[in-house]
């Protein structure tokens, strides 16, 4: 296997002049996180993270709304891009123990999605996470989650 890059395995790198937004990557260009869900950023918003992708065409449905597979996988990496950028530590080799969603709404695949994540909780091996998908002002899902730190 591989070994990673050290400029994309450590999860956040500053984008210049973007108001706080740091690129999300994790992983090689051909790795999930990359391949299927796309450039990812991460806003640290008080107490709040904000994760944003961009749907594109392969994340849509039938009816071009983004299927509810995408929503689930950026709800699974949103919570560890969200706790990362929160407690400002690197979870890399962690796991999801659980993640559990609730579709509210359809998601515009021509607006970006946002993953606003809150930490609940960390212990000594886990972090309990909870959030919203939004567009705008729009409610896309809900989601809580818990992810077990790396050993």
């Amino acid at each position: 296997m591989a070994a990673h890059s050290p400029a994309i395995a450590g999860g956040r790198e500053p984008i210049r002049d973007a108001d706080g937004w740091m690129e999300w990557l994790v992983g090689r260009s051909d790795e999930y996180n990359q391949a299927v869900l796309g450039p990812m950023h991460a806003r640290r918003e008080g107490e709040r993270v904000r994760v944003r992708m961009i749907p594109q065409n392969s994340h849509l449905n039938l009816n071009r709304l983004i299927h509810g597979g995408i929503i689930l996988g950026f709800a699974d990496v949103a919570i560890f891009a969200g706790a990362s950028t929160m407690l400002d530590k690197q979870f890399l080799g962690g796991a999801t123990v659980e993640l559990n969603t609730q579709f509210v709404g359809p998601g515009d695949g021509n607006k970006p999605l946002d993953a606003v994540v809150e930490v609940v909780r960390e212990t000594g091996r886990m972090v309990f996470v909870r959030g919203l998908m939004v567009q705008d002002d729009a409610t896309i899902a809900s989601f809580s989650g818990i992810m077990r730190k790396p050993s």
